[in-house]
């Protein structure tokens, strides 16, 4: 069957349609993403603002008719961290389903860590043992670790690279100037204490093989030396935490608006590099992680994969 995954994350709304049935590998036929940040358009009080919720309605309407025209029989829409999190979700839920007959689903915190570490069991199979998933998304961090397909242990932290751009460090994404030492060492000390609860649940738990999805440690992996994505889906990618440290230590003084001219930073993503750096680097440091591989498949694919399982014949 053909579907359609609509993720509306905390950067971007992403619609994936593949062609799948159950027990294949689900292969692409379309993707396309709309940039809307919608974790740096939040205002104090927590909602989610009216130019944001307008977006994102064009955002959804333009992924549906997208998918129309390409017939996916079932289109399967989600909203992660920048919806769930926003004190009018129900609201700009209402406002898409009404405008676009679209009905999203909010997904918790631990569930878009098992989705995403059911995307990277199946990617990485059993051979891999037990597994330690982390990804670094605009509004969280998810953190699973297990022996099965459905984790032992999954949790959901407010460490989302855009979350922390916009709360902790105040980053212009047009900035000439790189954000200031004493801010960088507050973002960490933030971030240690958010970890603290969760790391030694995690050490409990244990793994064999550390693995990092998320768009943010591609690009910091990438700027560490590995292969660009123009090497293709197979090519095996790892991050090191000596590496990551070189790559931290030379972006935390480079302005925002530069950022952006590195090989492999995206625009939309560029300003969020370095809290999504503090972040991977204070999660690998305090897990005790030297390396991670990097794998393709995240919470996307987990979804569709999840939905074909549930779809397959008994």
């Amino acid at each position: 069957m053909r579907l359609g995954v609509l993720d509306v994350g905390s950067n971007t709304v992403h619609l994936l349609v593949v062609d799948a049935h159950h027990g294949a590998h689900p292969w692409p036929v379309h993707s396309e993403k709309a940039v809307l940040r919608l974790a740096e358009q939040i205002d104090p009080d927590g909602a989610l603002r009216e130019a944001g919720a307008d977006a994102l309605v064009k955002a959804v309407d333009a992924a549906r008719t997208a998918a129309t025209g390409l017939k996916v029989d079932e289109l399967i829409a989600f909203a992660t961290s920048a919806v769930r999190d926003a004190t009018n979700a129900a609201d700009v839920l209402a406002r898409v389903r009404d405008a676009t007959g679209v009905r999203l689903e909010v997904l918790s915190g631990a569930d878009e860590a098992r989705m995403t570490f059911l995307a990277v069991r199946r990617w990485f199979g059993w051979s891999a043992g037990r597994l330690l998933v982390l990804d670094i998304g605009g509004g969280s961090l998810e953190i699973a670790a297990g022996i099965d397909e459905n984790p032992d242990a999954a949790v959901s932290l407010p460490l989302g690279a855009g979350r922390l751009t916009r709360d902790r460090l105040g980053v212009d994404p047009e900035s000439r100037v790189p954000p200031a030492s004493k801010i960088v060492e507050e973002l960490r000390q933030y971030v240690e204490a958010q970890l603290d609860p969760v790391v030694e649940r995690m050490i409990e738990v244990g793994w064999d093989r550390p693995v990092a999805t998320s768009k943010t440690f591609r690009t910091l992996a990438r700027l560490a030396g590995a292969a660009p994505s123009g090497a293709g889906l197979w090519a095996r990618r790892r991050l090191t935490r000596s590496g990551l440290r070189q790559v931290l230590g030379f972006i935390r003084h480079i302005p925002p608006a530069q950022l952006v001219e590195l090989e492999g930073v995206s625009a939309g993503r560029a300003h969020q590099l370095l809290a999504g750096a503090v972040v991977a680097e204070s999660v690998m440091r305090r897990l005790g992680v030297e390396s991670v591989d990097i794998c393709p498949w995240a919470l996307r694919e987990g979804v569709i994969l999840n939905r074909m399982d549930r779809l397959a014949p008994v």
